[in-house]
């Protein structure tokens, strides 16, 4: 997998894309709320780059994937914890977080996936666990 530089809007970019493609695909719910929170902004991307980012990340998980057919097969926490590693900044984490809660969120259906990489988060980073809470349940599961 490419790196990119610390606490690049590409390196953050990333790590909310892997969040929005965890479940296996990218619904409309999922862009919507990308382009209501304006998250190419946030992240300081150019206007229009997300799509660039999406793709460049599922061509790196592509290149793991071949033998097993799955794109988060390869991501395992040692993957995670580098992907973490390139966002240092507390204030580019916590927009990451939110960003990457409100995708996982959007479609209404918590994927395993999704919680694979925001629970990454809680343990790679210190402090994120208020930040990365979601507000359903894994999929299959009721809220109580």
């Amino acid at each position: 997998m490419r790196t990119y530089p610390c606490n690049s809007p590409e390196a953050a970019a990333r790590l909310v894309a892997l969040v929005l493609i965890a479940d296996g695909h990218v619904c409309r719910s999922e862009l919507d709320a990308l382009d209501h929170l304006e998250a190419a902004r946030e992240l300081g991307l150019q206007p229009g780059a997300m799509p660039g980012i999406v793709q460049t990340l599922c061509e790196d998980l592509l290149l793991g994937a071949y033998a097993s057919g799955s794109l988060l097969a390869n991501v395992d926490d040692d993957a995670l914890a580098s992907l973490m590693a390139e966002v240092t900044d507390p204030v580019l984490r916590a927009k990451v977080l939110r960003l990457a809660a409100a995708v996982a969120n959007a479609d209404r259906h918590l994927a395993e996936g999704e919680v694979l990489v925001l629970e990454a988060a809680r343990r790679h980073w210190p402090g994120a666990e208020a930040a990365a809470t979601c507000e359903r349940t894994p999929a299959g599961r009721q809220a109580a």
